[in-house]
């Protein structure tokens, strides 16, 4: 190999690492409604509902077949071998059908029970989907505030190293303690590992998202929406309740687990009353031995009709039980969709206190960081021009890292509870 083309090879190379050393650094940035999209396709639990409906629409369509005439086709081929070394060819073919005409309601009944479990499982996606909107919401917005602390710790470590740089010239003027310098250099330290943990936060809240949208290798972020609403009228908590209760999915797949437990009655009920099966055939056969295939299968031809009738007279007390465990059952369906309610309305009612509680703590660690960002300020000035204790600037600037703190988490403590008390009167999740 020359080497002008040993050259060539490693160019090639080395252009293609780079290449893929940019797509695997490229980063993919999703909006919330993105996520919300992605997800709805693609999580585990939504896509094993949705396999849980198909099932439930496969034994519909079966249910309804029961109602159907069946027609099943026989061939029976044989060789026979005498004792004088004759060998013969004989055979029976034939055609047979039955078709259940009365079974005291159970066909029907069945059909109306797998139609509901149909409804049901399409509700089961509609729940699914419903919890995994509120996931995503939480862990999209703790990202936006892992995001907003990192940004504010950032000031925080900046201002505290340029304090420490000033502080060492003061030191070296003589003007300033190694107590004090120490000091600072020991509230930069903490404010680092402030920053570390606040940076690791945020790497693990978008490994809970990306495990939820089922992402694994893709280098993933979120977008930070122009604005972030913390405040907002709350609407009145009995409308809110009347509204869910009419129509969430798990209040509806309630009701519906009601109607198939009656439907289940009905079932057990038509154990009592007899079944009437209509059943027809129609075949031939022949035997070598005999006159021509064809005539033998020409005369052989027959059909037979008929009826049967089968009365329930002694079940050994199955049709009881059955019955007495289908109205145990729906007792047990009226009861779960009673608890259904009434964790949804308490539910509610939690969500809309929370709202109320995270307006007003939002309002107050606002107004409680503004106050301490101006004294900090001043005692930053106080700090610059040597005029100021170092334990009392260094609780003045704790004071002031704890407001910031509260203030951001209040800010999307309470934009979560609005988004969750809204997605309960129906309103769709939008940041």
């Amino acid at each position: 190999m020359t080497k002008k083309a040993i050259s060539l090879f490693f160019s090639c190379l080395i252009s293609g690492l780079t290449v893929f050393a940019q797509d695997s650094l490229s980063v993919v940035k999703w909006d919330l409604q993105t996520c919300l999209d992605y997800a709805r396709k693609n999580n585990i639990q939504v896509s094993s509902a949705r396999l849980s409906q198909q099932t439930s629409q496969q034994e519909l369509i079966l249910s309804r077949g029961s109602a159907l005439p069946n027609l099943y086709g026989s061939a029976t081929q044989y060789v026979n071998h005498y004792h004088n070394d004759a060998v013969y060819g004989s055979g029976n073919y034939g055609l047979s059908s039955s078709w259940t005409l009365y079974q005291g309601g159970y066909i029907k009944s069945d059909i109306q029970q797998k139609n509901v479990a149909v409804e049901r499982a399409n509700l089961s996606i509609l729940q699914q989907l419903n919890d995994l909107t509120l996931q995503i919401t939480q862990y999209y917005l703790n990202i936006l505030l892992d995001k907003e602390t990192i940004i504010y710790q950032q000031n925080v470590v900046a201002t505290s190293q340029a304090q420490v740089e000033q502080a060492k010239k003061r030191l070296q003027a003589g003007s300033i303690a190694q107590k004090d310098v120490a000091q600072l250099l020991a509230q930069l330290a903490n404010d680092k590992y402030t920053l570390v943990t606040a940076e690791s936060a945020q790497r693990q809240d978008l490994i809970s998202l990306k495990q939820l949208l089922q992402l694994s290798a893709t280098t993933f972020d979120v977008i930070t929406p122009d604005t972030i609403i913390s405040k907002k009228a709350v609407d009145n908590l009995l409308n809110v309740q009347q509204t869910a209760l009419k129509d969430r999915p798990e209040v509806k797949n309630g009701e519906l687990y009601v109607r198939s437990a009656e439907f289940a009655l009905q079932k057990a009920n038509s154990g009592y009353l007899p079944t009437l099966t209509a059943s027809g055939f129609a075949g031939s056969g022949y035997q070598g031995a005999g006159s021509g295939y064809f005539n033998q299968l020409n005369n052989g031809f027959n059909q037979q009709v008929g009826l049967s009738l089968s009365i329930p007279i002694f079940t050994r007390k199955v049709n009881q039980v059955n019955r007495a465990e289908a109205k145990i059952n729906i007792d047990q369906a009226k009861l779960s969709l009673k608890d259904t309610k009434t964790t949804l309305a308490l539910t509610i009612e939690k969500a809309y206190i929370n709202v109320l509680n995270s307006q007003n703590q939002y309002d107050a660690a606002a107004e409680a960081f503004r106050y301490n960002q101006e004294t900090y300020r001043v005692a930053n000035e106080q700090l610059k021009v040597g005029i100021v204790n170092m334990v009392d600037f260094l609780q003045q600037k704790s004071l002031y890292t704890q407001a910031l703190q509260q203030y951001i988490q209040a800010k999307y403590n309470a934009a979560l509870t609005i988004e969750i008390y809204e997605f309960y009167k129906g309103t769709p999740v939008k940041l």
